[in-house]
């Protein structure tokens, strides 16, 4: 169990289906103080928000999923022990499916082959009753739980079903004389009973398996981290402990080749980081002391110790996790629909089967079989598993192919809505560019070498903590060159700097710092404006009294930024450019990847007025921003996109986050949503029909016409397979692209 502010997360034992969710849903609804309740079948576990002061406790809630027939449990976050739970829950459903199997099969061979044995329904009632009621044992116990809460659901069908198909047979084998008056002698269908129960277990297995499927992306990320670290005990000895065990404050050593156990800070050596699956950038990152490391990635070369900082829960791995466990649990608006209709539909469903039953007593008084088929073929065939599986099993699915691609969906609803994006708007700084000032052009004077002008430039800048000093600097690391000693370091903000390099003077400013030192800068006028055109920075430099050469800074566009806008054009989105720069300098940005409508000088606070103009022309919109300063228009837009650096990404307030600083994110993201949603409705379209065309031959409407009567054996059969396409159908998106 573990809390956070006014949210709890409650892992449950003993969910089994759509109809579990509903049940510990409702229940823990009814909790004072429960604002919103959101269940995950998959992960098995419960996400709870509330307001403490208005009563509710930790203790209520776990009565509450207590009285619903169910029982919490602490939520694991290691691989090894979710791997534990999902055996143990492989080998229950596995021995069930034998014993069902083991004893059903003699039972359809004596009914079904018309075998006379002594006592033979003695036998049938006997070999039935390990099937129905140990095999089939949950789903007996779950729609007694149902009941206890006024309730139904696909449990109380089955139950029904075969229950009344046990009782009436009992009754034919141990009370024969309540017959003795009647045309015909009692029919027993035992067969129909073990059967149906045998095929409800086999599809619940193959979902069960199948929605396993579902969820490998967790499965994925959370198997990324070590089962053990290399922890630096005091007298300096090495001890491998399993990662549950690691501390905050504990010392960890990582060798070449593995696995950073947990979140932490550098304190001796260095490497080269691998750290794709969080920012997806495939070149390793160098990493000295007092770098921060992410659980999770590669060390690739050196040995390093670190401090450990989060442990368990608290890192950005299971952060990661966590927010798409949320997104897969959590319901878009188009789930509302089926579970208003689940509500009503078991309990019409019931009628139905009740009216069916007594119409053919009434026109078929003499053969009471007819009747009993009817009434349990409606039951089963009826049962709306697909229709409570259809949105949650492709959300899991949609969220986990998102996930791979490095995209965290916050909820569900936010999938939803991404369907129906038509404007996206681009802030253009960290997102459109990379964010940081690079140098992109040196023109040195006459009889000054380009080396020469970036080696005193960047010596006399490394001095400086100016964003613009900085990339002079990453320039000259980037080449190889040797900085120099420099001394009378003197800082103009907004203006420029000065000192001594050698023997050299050197002033390195912009246009008017120059022209207050006396610096003549006609020669190089001409590049000057040529560089501010396209929107860059310029740098002058002067020694002595001489004007030395320019450099021209600027923030660069990201890889892949035009093609990923035009991927978004040609998907029908209108892509606009927001940015705090001046217009030339935003025209030119926008002009290289190919945005035609720029709003520039727009202030952070202007920015949220933007979006609301636009969602007030009618447009669907998407902000897409670094998730900081752009947090407000981020808010107000139908759905906000992040580009995250991977280590604040919990700390994001937006709907969906990009991993990987890669725009083609957007587009996917979107083409993602309107794959699930297409696939969430043609879900409830196969579940609608086959209850629409099943529950009528069910109820033997075409036995007047055609003669067709629907055996319940068949029935189940149907049932389950309509299970299964539905989670398979969801699987597809696994493998679209």
């Amino acid at each position: 169990m573990k809390t956070t502010d006014d949210t709890i997360r409650v892992g449950i034992q003993g969910m089994h289906c759509a109809g579990c969710v509903g049940k510990v849903e409702k229940a823990l609804a009814k909790v004072a103080g429960v604002r919103n309740v959101q269940v995950n079948l998959t992960a098995r576990e419960a996400r709870i928000f509330y307001d403490a002061s208005e009563g509710a406790v930790v203790n209520h809630f776990e009565d509450a999923i207590r009285q619903a027939g169910f029982e919490s449990q602490e939520i694991s976050v290691e691989a090894e022990e979710i791997e534990r739970e999902e055996r143990r829950e492989n080998r229950s459903m596995v021995m069930r499916l034998v014993v069902a199997a083991i004893f059903a099969l003699p039972v359809a061979v004596l009914e079904m082959g018309h075998v006379d044995l002594p006592h033979r329904g003695w036998i049938l009632m006997g070999l039935t009753i390990p099937v129905l009621f140990w095999a089939g044992g949950p789903i007996y116990m779950a729609a007694l739980r149902a009941l206890r809460f006024r309730t139904s659901d696909m449990n109380t069908l089955v139950a029904l079903g075969t229950g009344t198909a046990f009782v009436y047979s009992s009754f034919a084998v141990a009370a024969p004389w309540l017959w003795a008056d009647g045309p015909k002698e009692p029919h027993t269908y035992f067969e129909a009973a073990a059967v149906i129960m045998f095929f409800i277990l086999t599809g619940r297995f193959i979902e069960h398996r199948a929605r396993g499927r579902t969820s490998e992306a967790i499965k994925r990320l959370i198997g990324l981290q070590p089962r053990t670290a290399r922890v630096v005990q005091e007298e300096g000895e090495e001890k491998d402990l399993p990662i549950s065990r690691v501390r905050v404050g504990y010392r960890v050593r990582v060798r070449p080749g593995e696995r950073i156990p947990v979140d932490g800070e550098v304190l001796e050596g260095e490497s080269s980081i691998d750290e794709s699956m969080i920012t997806g950038e495939s070149m390793p990152v160098n990493k000295g002391v007092g770098a921060e490391v992410t659980g999770g990635t590669i060390n690739k070369t050196g040995t390093f110790t670190f401090l450990a900082k989060r442990v368990g829960a608290d890192t950005v791995l299971h952060q990661i996790v966590q927010m798409v466990k949320d997104a897969q649990g959590s319901k878009p608006p188009i789930a509302r629909l089926a579970d208003v209709i689940c509500s009503y539909f078991v309990p019409a469903v019931v009628l139905i089967a009740v009216v069916t039953l007594v119409v053919w007593l009434w026109l078929f008084p003499a053969d009471p079989s007819l009747a009993l088929i009817a009434f349990v073929s409606v039951l089963i065939i009826s049962c709306p598993c697909a229709l409570g599986l259809a949105t949650p099993t492709a959300i899991m699915v949609g969220t986990g192919k998102a996930a791979q691609a490095g995209i965290l969906v916050r909820s569900g609803e936010a999938l939803e809505t991404a369907q129906h994006l038509t404007k996206v708007i681009l802030d253009k700084t960290g997102t459109i560019t990379v964010g940081e000032p690079t140098v992109t052009d040196a023109i040195p004077a006459e009889g000054l070498s380009q080396v020469r002008l970036i080696t005193l430039a960047a010596s006399i800048e490394k001095g400086s903590e100016h964003p613009l000093g900085s990339a002079v600097v990453a320039c000259a690391n980037e080449n190889g060159l040797t900085l120099e000693p420099m001394e009378h370091f003197k800082a103009y903000p907004g203006m420029g700097v000065t000192g001594v390099v050698g023997r050299d003077a050197v002033l390195l400013g912009n246009r008017d710092f120059m022209q207050e030192m006396g610096i003549y800068t006609e020669p190089l006028e001409a590049q000057m404006e040529e560089l501010e055109k396209a929107g860059k920075t310029v740098l002058l430099m002067g020694i002595g009294e001489d004007l030395a050469g320019i450099i021209g800074v600027a923030d660069t566009v990201r890889p892949h930024a035009g093609a990923a806008i035009e991927r978004m054009r040609k998907m029908g989105l209108e892509v606009v450019m927001v940015t705090g720069d001046n217009a030339r300098t935003a025209r030119t940005i926008a002009d290289l990847v190919g945005i035609d409508v720029v709003l520039a000088n727009v202030r952070p606070h202007e920015k949220v007025e933007k979006v609301r103009e636009f969602q007030e022309e009618g447009a669907w919109v998407a902000m897409v921003g670094d998730g900081i300063n752009d947090a407000p228009a981020l808010a107000q837009a139908n759905v906000g996109f992040a580009i995250g650096s991977g280590t604040d990404i919990a700390l994001e307030a937006s709907d969906i986050t990009l991993l990987q600083s890669d725009l083609n994110g957007v587009a996917d993201a979107i083409l993602i949503s309107r794959r699930t949603i297409r696939t969430i409705k043609q879900n409830l379209f196969f579940a609608f029909v086959y209850n629409s065309l099943g529950i009528p031959l069910a109820a033997g409407l075409f036995f007047p016409l055609f003669g067709w009567m629907l055996n319940p054996m068949y029935a189940a059969a149907a049932m389950g397979l309509s299970s299964v396409s539905v989670v398979f159908n969801s699987l597809r998106l696994r493998i679209t692209r």
